[in-house]
């Protein structure tokens, strides 16, 4: 294979640079959170910010190789590499370790990775390596959208038995790029609804949901045309409603376990656990109001200084961003990341390679995914399920994955003047 080396004016460096304004500003965020003033020093590998410059100076040599790569290794190779985090998915279930009750890590020497981060990039580059195959029709082959199910479901059952629910939910952003290559809208549409009943039955007692179901169901049936089929499709799904929140009910009582329980009432309303559950969303909440419009300034937060807010170099980032910087300082980033994930949107739909354009729309679902997540768990808009922010939270597994995530995407969009004339250089 010949090594062909992307021309500099072809690289995005709007897209290279939005990147590392975030991982700095990333940086600045964890020296922060974790700042004592007996030992200033950035450089102290024995801190959090110390190991996170590493990282960083990793994933900036890993990302330099990668754009030194033919673009058409990552299409050759993109079922080997989904193979590769497979097994070391699996390896985790058999050498794992456990961190804050996730069995999703592997320690190697003094380092510890998550094979769980790796999978999001394997996975995209599968997902667009079987959809770009020749005389692959996902919108009207059957087979095809059961096989592209199968790569999404694989990594979700695996990383689930690690008991890592919040990377196990990312892989559902795969469903906004399906419906990009033809998933029908009504299936979304289907999918939004049960999210709905879902929450309902943890609200209300299942056996009103159904009833309610039911009477809609009869009072559609009365109000169009009736026919059979159509008296049957109603009745289906009011019985497949019926099974579902009495399911989700079975699972959240018998399945679930006692915090994971707590966390969601507590979400929904339905508890005030500020000491337990909430504890860590609450202070979130006070340190992000406490920053006022322009906030207290650099190193000047006082809820992340006395460690009011836990998990606040990881998880809960944003809310130093919120108290040190303000209202203003969270919009700045808030927007930041926008132009970014919209840079990247339209650098999807410009290509003219299916598969470029397949995993540009899995890189732009995945950072979307994990940006809204993360941002919303820590102004108790979403639930608590421990994902990091992109680029900005401590660790060196996410950091690096998230890098090859997204520079795999400028190597293929650097060729993107070739694909005009229909040739590679």
């Amino acid at each position: 294979m010949t090594v062909q080396q992307p021309k500099p004016s072809r690289i995005d460096w709007i897209t290279l640079l939005l990147y590392y304004i975030l991982v700095v500003a990333g940086l600045l965020c964890i020296y922060a959170a974790v700042y004592k003033e007996t030992n200033p020093n950035i450089w102290d590998a024995s801190q959090n910010y110390g190991k996170q410059l590493i990282w960083i100076g990793v994933s900036s040599f890993i990302g330099l190789m990668i754009l030194l790569i033919d673009e058409k290794f990552f299409y050759a190779f993109a079922y080997p590499i989904y193979g590769i985090t497979i097994i070391l998915l699996l390896l985790v279930l058999v050498v794992g370790t456990t961190v804050n009750g996730s069995s999703s890590w592997i320690d190697i020497g003094g380092f510890r990775i998550q094979p769980a981060e790796f999978a999001k990039f394997g996975t995209a580059l599968a997902l667009a390596r079987f959809l770009s195959g020749y005389n692959v029709n996902f919108e009207k082959d059957k087979k095809v959208q059961a096989i592209s199910a199968g790569i999404l479901i694989l990594p979700m059952i695996i990383i689930l038995m690690q008991n890592e629910t919040g990377s196990t939910l990312v892989f559902t952003a795969f469903i906004l790029v399906l419906f990009r290559e033809g998933l029908p809208g009504w299936i979304l549409f289907a999918g939004f609804l049960l999210a709905i009943l879902a929450v309902l039955a943890l609200l209300i007692e299942p056996l009103y949901i159904i009833i309610g179901v039911a009477v809609i169901g009869g009072i559609f049936l009365l109000m169009v045309r009736r026919t059979t089929l159509l008296i049957w499709i109603t009745v289906g799904v009011v019985v497949l409603s019926g099974a579902m929140v009495s399911s989700i009910d079975y699972v959240f009582e018998n399945v679930m376990q006692a915090h994971q329980r707590t966390r969601i009432n507590v979400l929904l309303g339905k508890e005030v656990d500020i000491k337990g559950a909430g504890y860590n969303v609450q202070q979130s909440k006070i340190a992000i109001g406490s920053g006022g419009l322009w906030g207290k300034g650099f190193l000047q937060g006082t809820q992340n200084k006395f460690r009011f807010v836990p998990e606040q170099s990881t998880d809960f980032i944003f809310c130093t961003i919120g108290e040190e910087y303000g209202f203003a300082g969270s919009i700045l980033f808030i927007v930041l990341y926008m132009i970014l994930l919209y840079r990247l949107l339209m650098m999807a739909e410009r290509q003219r390679q299916k598969f470029n354009r397949i995993y540009g729309y899995s890189v732009v679902c995945i950072l979307f995914f994990h940006f809204v997540i993360n941002v919303g768990m820590t102004m108790g808009l979403m639930p608590v399920i421990g994902i990091p922010l992109p680029f900005i939270s401590y660790g060196g597994s996410a950091l690096l994955s998230f890098t090859i995530l997204l520079f795999i995407f400028i190597r293929l969009d650097a060729n993107r003047v070739n694909e005009l004339s229909g040739s590679f250089d």
